[in-house]
Parts: structure tokens; sequence; C-alpha cells
């Protein structure tokens, strides 16, 4: 059976006019797509560029400068990644000032070791990376790099100009609070008491009295290391007030001036430097001079500016030797000077026996502590001749991104 052809249908040719409304019409779609694509370009390139100059532009930013050499905002804020590993958010921003102040000194040992020709190889940098199982990376190489030049520096530089040996002295010292005191001590010591016997009854700074051992002049106070040797060998020293010393003792005189049972009591009072001191102050306002004139003068504590004065305080306010006058203290009355171990005073004073002294050889602690000395002088001094700058702005920013990121 033939199949049945099937008929077509001559096309239809379009007319002038609705070629002209189709141009029109695929015209006006062309505009449209480019009209929408320049649109969402330029959305995209606004948000790109509000991202770029938030968030990328400001880690390419100086943020810390030493001399001549510059740190950026992105550098920073991986020295700050690194240090913050296992840190709370709420302790970044402590954490921030330490990672600043370690790259600025980093970079002024760095510094300096090479204006003494002191560096360190890539070898050397990756051998100490590998012991110590750290990341390799710039922040870490740069840490391991600092570490190698401090030893280079301790040891090929400030090591090769140490003798071996040097004169020194051993020492025996006791810090008091007191002249007084001091003259009770050397009158004992003229007797049976050893001195170690009276540093453990007397002494007020037990860490740093007792017997030194053998001690160069370089690696003692200026005061004690001219005592040291001075006297004759087993000769005591007088006295030697030294203002700068701290101790953990002092003395409180108290004056209450009003109670109350839940407020506590209103009181002011001045921390003394020793008994002698609190006595001889007691003795003026005994005699009528004005207590805030008085603790202007003499008080240590930092109630001085007020004149002393402490407002309402309660039990727990100040310290428990404090506590046990002041809320059994009658009103108005000053106290006899309270003995407080609590405390840290200003002023004390030395007395020093040499042992014996002599030309010796200078022994691991002794060594280690003249070249921590050294080095330390000499890194103060680049500190202080150096040109430090740190953008506090750019700072901030860096500890926001840290902070946003843990």
């Amino acid at each position: 059976m033939a199949k049945k052809q099937k008929k077509f249908k001559p096309r239809e040719v379009p007319t002038k006019r609705q070629l002209s409304k189709w141009q029109r019409q695929a015209k006006m779609q062309r505009i449209m797509i480019i009209a929408a694509a320049i649109f969402l370009a330029g959305i995209l390139g606004y948000v790109g560029y509000g991202y770029y100059d938030d968030e990328i532009k400001p880690l390419h930013r100086v943020v810390i400068e030493v001399n001549d050499t510059s740190f950026t905002t992105g550098y920073y804020v991986k020295v700050l990644k690194a240090s913050t590993k296992g840190v709370e958010a709420s302790q970044v921003y402590y954490v921030a000032n330490l990672a600043a102040n370690q790259i600025i000194q980093d970079e002024l040992i760095r510094q300096g070791a090479n204006s003494l020709g002191i560096s360190v190889e890539a070898q050397e940098i990756d051998k100490t990376i590998k012991e110590n199982k750290l990341p390799n990376d710039e922040i870490y190489r740069d840490i391991m790099a600092t570490s190698l030049l401090r030893e280079k520096l301790l040891e090929n530089y400030f090591g090769s100009q140490l003798p071996d040996t040097m004169e020194q002295a051993h020492i025996q010292v006791m810090l008091v609070e007191s002249e007084e005191v001091a003259n009770s001590v050397i009158t004992e010591m003229g007797g049976d008491k050893d001195f170690a016997t009276l540093v453990d009854e007397f002494s007020c700074d037990p860490e740093n009295s007792g017997d030194l051992g053998w001690l160069p002049k370089e690696l003692m106070s200026s005061l004690i290391g001219d005592a040291a040797f001075s006297l004759e060998v087993g000769k005591v020293s007088r006295p030697i007030y030294d203002e700068s010393v701290s101790k953990s003792i002092g003395y409180w005189l108290i004056q209450v001036t009003d109670k109350d049972e839940e407020k506590g009591v209103q009181a002011k009072a001045m921390l003394l430097s020793s008994e002698q001191e609190a006595e001889e102050v007691k003795a003026k306002l005994d005699s009528g001079e004005d207590f805030a004139d008085l603790a202007k003068n003499h008080s240590q504590h930092e109630s001085k500016d007020n004149g002393g004065e402490l407002g309402w305080i309660k039990s727990g306010d100040m310290s428990d030797a404090f506590d046990k006058v002041a809320f059994k203290l009658e009103s108005n009355k000053v106290s006899e000077p309270v003995k407080d171990e609590s405390v840290q005073t200003k002023g004390g004073y030395w007395i020093v026996q040499v042992v014996e002294r002599g030309e010796r050889e200078l022994d691991k602690d002794a060594r280690d502590s003249l070249l921590a000395k050294r080095f330390n002088a000499w890194f103060k001094e680049r500190e202080a001749t150096s040109t430090i700058n740190i953008d506090e702005e750019m700072a901030s920013w860096a500890v926001e991104r840290v902070t946003k990121g843990m």
C-alpha cells in the first residue's frame, strides 16, 4: 500500500512591517540584557570593592615601623593568630600589646645583630623548626631566627668579651627597715649570733638577704658593690641607706573618724616605711601637727595625695593587720604603729659583710648573669636610639579581625 504523502503548507513570507517589528523587539532585548549585565557588574563591583576596602586593603597597610623596616597589618594579624591560640577572646587585647612589643624587640635584635655582622642561615632555621616541631611558616621562622641571633649575640659577641677570671667578693647581706634596727643587728653580730640567724630574725627581704656567695662587682648594686670592694675582709659595713629598694613590711598609723553598722568605719591612714619613722610621725601628731600634711609628706599609700583619707571601708577592704586595729579603734584617736607584712614599702638599710675577696674564675651562674646584663644594656641603648612607630588604629583593626575569627 502506497504511503500517503504529507502535504506541506508553504512558509509565509513576513512582511516588511513584521520584520521591522521583530528587529525592534530583538534590539530591545539586547539592550535590556546589556543593561542588566552592566547593572549586575556594578553591584558586584560595588560589593567587591567594599569587601576589598574593608577586608583586604587594610592588610597591606603599615602598622609597625622600626627604623627603616615596616610591618604590615597582615603580618601583625598572623603574629596575633599565632600568639592567641587557646586564648579567650577577652584576652586578645592584652596579648596584642605583647605581640606588638615582641615584633619590635625582635626587629631591634635583628638590626643590631646585622650591624655587628651576625646573621643566621636558612638551614639553621630549618633545623630549629624541625627540632621544636613548629609550623614552617613565616611567623615561626622569624621567631626562631631571632632566637638564634640572640644566642649568637650572647655567646659569640658578648661571650667573647668576658674574661675567664674576675675580681670577686664573697659577701653576706641583709636588708632591715631602719637605721635603728641596723645598729642593733651590727651590735649583735659582735656577740655570739651568726649572720644567718640574724637574717631570719631581722631581715625584711629574706629572698635577697643572706649569703650571696662569690660575685663580681658588676653583678652587685652600686651601694653594695662599693661596700664589698672597699671593706676589709671579715668586716661589717655601716648601715647603708637605699631609697630605691622595696621591702615586704610597713607600718600603719590609723585614725577612725566615724562608725556605722552598715557602712563600716570612716578612716584615714598613713603607711610608713619603718616602725622608727611611724613613731616619729606619731609623736608629731600627738604634738598637734596636721594629719593630712604629714600623710602627704610621709605616707607611701596611694591615699597620701588625699591627705590619707580612705573614706568608708568595711572589713576586708584593707589588710588583716589593718582591720584588727581599725575596727576596734576609738573614734578620733590615732593608733600606735601597726606592723603589716602584706604591704610593700620603699627604703631600707643594707648591712654588708665581706667573707673573702680575690681573683676567681667565673662560675656558670655568674657568667650567664653577666651576659644577660650586658645584652640587656646593649638592647636598651639600641631601643633608646631607634625610631619606633605603631599605628594604633590599624593595631585595633587587627585585634578586631582576629577576635572575629575566634
